[in-house]
């Protein structure tokens, strides 16, 4: 049964189709830290509730001041919005009418926001005899005509990174042919001791890097995310589009308090080394599923017995996974799974074995 909603998480939704209670459904469609918002996060907003009583600063100084600090980078390379998703919509009113390639399967969203502005979309499908990696056959594609390319690393749905030397030629080969170049790392912040490329912007002014702060630090009702360039005039160019305060005042506290929280990043990435390996490890051992090792807190799976409907059948045991049948290049038998804590890892675990071996 694969969920009509475009993204995981839309618990309420399916809960609505069942006719259940949606606090019965462990959700393991949607990739957020099981293990919650942070405690000091948490007594912040208590402490700041005065802040609904008034507007926010519309440029979120602060904010921007501390998202630079953590980047090392001038604050007018930084643009924070109400989440990732709001700020591909506004890149993509840079590309109107101009053709873009896309990596298949991918977020769902780059596409609504190209269709939008009537963007030319060319698709590059990554295929699983590759493991959904791509490699220097993408240079190719990357030809005089494309305006932007859009990558996902980690991937969205299928959690693999980009090897940093074919990132490098990618970002070369871009710049070269004059190609914009747009990075989605949502899910950096869960790879411990890797940069990403926002520390490379300073030489490639061609390049956006979109990051998010609602999985990792477990606040999507808040939404926030953020872009960063070098491209100083582009980025103006969005600002002076936006309208005022699309980031209300409890993600913009939120955004300048997490990233001091270093004992909540090492619980985080401790949980996360433990869980995946753990859940890797079960899945490993049902013949039925084919994994991928994932470079994030989800993991992307291929049931194997044709014609079996996983999704469907784990929701009576009230577990709901990722459909990724909707993706672009997939079929019903693709899922996404999120790492969550060890009870509900282990339920899962225990559902599917019933299910495959009685």
């Amino acid at each position: 049964m694969a969920e009509p909603n475009q993204h995981g998480g839309n618990v309420l939704e399916m809960a609505l189709k069942l006719g259940i209670d949606e606090s019965t459904l462990t959700d393991f469609s949607a990739n957020i830290n099981p293990l919650g918002m942070p405690a000091r996060l948490r007594e912040a907003l208590v402490e700041q509730l005065a802040l609904a009583e008034r507007y926010p600063d519309p440029l979120y100084r602060r904010l921007h001041q501390r998202l630079a600090r953590h980047h090392d980078c001038p604050e007018s390379w930084i643009l924070a919005g109400n989440g990732a998703t709001e700020l591909i919509f506004d890149l993509a009113c840079l590309l109107r009418h101009k053709t873009v390639l896309l990596l298949t399967p991918g977020f769902a969203e780059y596409r609504r926001a190209l269709q939008w502005m009537e963007c030319l979309i060319e698709d590059y499908p990554l295929g699983e005899q590759d493991d959904f990696r791509p490699d220097h056959r993408l240079l190719t594609a990357l030809r005089p005509g494309i305006h932007c390319l859009f990558l996902c690393t980690p991937n969205n749905p299928t959690g693999q990174l980009i090897e940093p030397a074919l990132l490098q030629a990618i970002a070369k080969r871009c710049h070269e042919l004059d190609i914009l170049l747009v990075i989605d790392e949502a899910f950096m912040d869960f790879i411990p001791d890797d940069p990403g490329m926002i520390p490379e912007l300073g030489r490639w002014p061609h390049i956006f890097v979109l990051r998010s702060l609602t999985k990792f630090y477990a606040i999507p009702g808040l939404r926030l995310g953020y872009l960063v360039s070098s491209n100083t005039p582009a980025l103006q160019q969005l600002r002076s589009r936006r309208p005022p305060w699309t980031i209300n005042a409890f993600a913009a506290l939120a955004g300048e308090r997490v990233l001091d929280d270093r004992e909540y990043q090492q619980r985080t990435r401790q949980w996360l080394r433990e869980e995946q390996s753990y859940l890797l490890g079960g899945l490993g051992s049902l013949p039925e599923i084919k994994t991928w090792r994932p470079a994030a807190n989800y993991i992307f799976l291929r049931c194997l017995r044709q014609g079996f409907d996983l999704q469907t059948a784990l929701l009576n045991s009230r577990l709901l996974i990722r459909s990724c049948g909707n993706y672009p290049g997939l079929t019903a038998d693709y899922y996404r799974l999120a790492v969550r804590g060890h009870e509900d890892n282990r339920r899962l675990l225990d559902a599917m074995k019933v299910l495959f071996h009685g």
